[in-house]
């Protein structure tokens, strides 16, 4: 008996479109006509040469990308980004500046202090549990890049509007926001996204780098820690995640050609994520823990009443089908992770549950 799918909230690894699950299955065992699976071709091999071409310009187009743009997957996830980055752009006597919005920001600046590389915390939320995106910064201005990071995951909180950093390129870590909305990439020397929460499963990481980037990167690095490496050899360097990649490339197509662009899928976010908040501002038993202005649209992060009605809370939730609403485990609380992938019917059918929840448990 086939066990039904649930609604799927997960904050990483996460929902992916049902159309890109379905071709998956369906070509499977035979990809492309070639007699193997996805997992099974060479990556040396046409067949694999056209699924990253096609990423990559599917990428290019949705983001309005020209040729000085590169688009890398690199294995490491975001974590990995966090040492790279400053290990490639700054030597001895450079400096960065660092938004810090939580755990990840955190972790980021951890990697430039493990590295003893000079940075500056021009900004932070952490004197309010990071509940806000900081505004009216102060940058410096011999600094070599800003790195932010575009969406909490775990506090729930999103740059809704990238700030003014005059000539400073940004370094952006948009790992649970990418491809959800339009961007100037003009403001971005670089962005950087594990896969597994917007984009496609885990195991790989989009790095999209500005060549003026790439050309000031430091080329005295292990080959593997060098983005030259991966932008001279197509990201073919050694064996990629193929099937991530190729995963990521339907995702894109699913994007491109069933959501009709970043500007739609934009919109559809907006309309979920306004859902989900009017109906917990229009009550007092859900308690949206961010900032109106700073909430996400990806990770929408509440409370209740007490932890044991969270317990329970999570628990019917998954016996009603509903998955992955337990906060992250260093915050507590719940979270209802609403990615692109996921659908008006499932923020519907959520807040039909949460309805029932609360007149049952008040």
């Amino acid at each position: 008996m086939t066990q039904q799918r649930i609604y799927n909230f997960n904050a990483g690894p996460a929902a992916l479109p049902l159309q890109v699950l379905q071709e998956i299955q369906t070509s499977f065992l035979n990809f492309d006509n070639s007699g193997m699976s996805i997992t099974e071709v060479s990556h040396r091999s046409s067949y694999f040469d056209n699924v990253i071409n096609d990423a990559v310009e599917r990428a290019k187009r949705l983001l309005n990308l020209d040729d000085k743009f590169h688009v890398l997957f690199i294995q490491g996830g975001a974590s990995l980004q966090f040492a790279m980055i400053p290990m490639n752009f700054l030597s001895n006597d450079d400096t960065a500046d660092y938004v810090n919005t939580g755990t990840w920001s955190t972790k980021a600046i951890n990697e430039a202090k493990i590295l003893n590389k000079n940075h500056n915390v021009v900004a932070s939320s952490e004197d309010r549990d990071f509940s806000y995106i900081p505004k009216d910064i102060q940058f410096s201005d011999n600094a070599k890049f800003v790195h932010l990071t575009s969406n909490n995951t775990i506090k729930g909180t999103q740059f809704h509007d990238f700030p003014d950093t005059k000539e400073v390129p940004i370094i952006c870590d948009m790992s649970s926001d990418i491809f959800s909305r339009p961007l100037d990439m003009e403001k971005f020397g670089m962005i950087y996204a594990g896969a597994q929460k917007n984009l496609g499963p885990s195991g790989t990481c989009m790095v999209i780098i500005r060549q003026d980037m790439l050309d000031m990167a430091n080329e005295n690095l292990p080959s593997m820690l060098k983005y030259s490496t991966y932008s001279s050899k197509n990201s073919m360097y050694n064996t990629p995640p193929c099937f991530g990649i190729y995963t990521i490339d339907l995702v894109l197509k699913w994007i491109e050609e069933e959501m009709g662009g970043l500007e739609k899928v934009e919109a559809y976010n907006k309309q979920k994520a306004g859902l989900l908040y009017d109906y917990m501002n229009s009550g007092s038993f859900y308690r949206a823990t961010a900032q109106k202005d700073s909430q996400s649209l990806m990770n929408v992060t509440f409370r209740l009443p007490s932890e044991d009605l969270e317990k329970l809370f999570v628990a019917k939730a998954m016996e009603n089908g509903f998955g992955g609403l337990k906060g992250h485990r260093s915050v507590g609380g719940c979270r209802a992770s609403i990615y692109n992938a996921a659908t008006m019917e499932s923020i519907n059918a959520l807040i039909k549950f949460m309805e029932s929840f609360a007149k049952e448990n008040k």
